[in-house]
């Protein structure tokens, strides 16, 4: 496999079993679809990149993988494999647990050569229409410094959009209770760690 990275290789090593098929998988499938793929390390997950323009990235968690594209908000998806919106935040293919997660590899190329198209013809990233200012959430200082003991769950927080952090946030600050506020936050970093939102138990399943 051409330009490959000693730190992807050892970031599959060292996560979860489950997770090394799928993550090997993704990367086999990326360097087949792409030959002049570069591979990379940003914020402490794998990269590829494709005229020095990020192509994909891929993520592994404590129960779950994560595969998306740069340019996902511009794909067609003809097949429906996307989920976009605040839902893509930890990936475009969803909660990735087993190699059956995943997309046929004649699909994954199909996608990943329309996101090298996209990046020839020069598009950008698109960026947000400006919202009207909200006032800037408050962490309290406990919960940050908990979760900067967690590296998965300090990103995954990090990522998350306002909403879904302000929903952690709350949840913590609303407890009556010390004790009660530390059994929340044990939870929220668990669950953080594994990718989920506040509300996991309720969203819809992804395909």
């Amino acid at each position: 496999m051409a330009s490959t990275d000693r730190r992807i290789d050892g970031y599959i090593v060292r996560s979860a079993d489950f997770a090394i098929p799928i993550l090997q998988h993704l990367r086999a499938v990326v360097h087949e679809a792409c030959p002049d793929v570069q591979e990379t390390m940003k914020w402490s997950f794998p990269h590829f990149q494709y005229k020095k323009t990020i192509l994909c990235s891929m993520a592994s968690f404590k129960q779950h993988c994560a595969f998306g594209f740069w340019l996902g908000s511009q794909m067609k998806d003809p097949e429906g494999i996307l989920e976009k919106g605040e839902r893509s935040s930890m990936g475009h293919l969803g909660r990735i647990t087993s190699l059956k997660d995943i997309p046929s590899k004649k699909i994954l190329i199909k996608y990943l050569k329309e996101a090298m198209v996209l990046i020839d013809k020069g598009a950008k990233l698109e960026k947000k229409t400006a919202a009207p200012a909200k006032k800037a959430l408050v962490v309290p200082s406990y919960f940050l410094s908990a979760l900067k003991k967690n590296k998965n769950a300090y990103l995954t927080f990090m990522n998350f959009s306002y909403s879904h952090r302000k929903e952690y946030v709350q949840w913590i600050t609303e407890a009556k209770t010390l004790e009660t506020r530390n059994k929340r936050m044990n939870v929220a970093i668990a669950w953080l760690e594994e990718g989920k939102s506040r509300n996991w138990k309720y969203e819809k399943p992804s395909k």
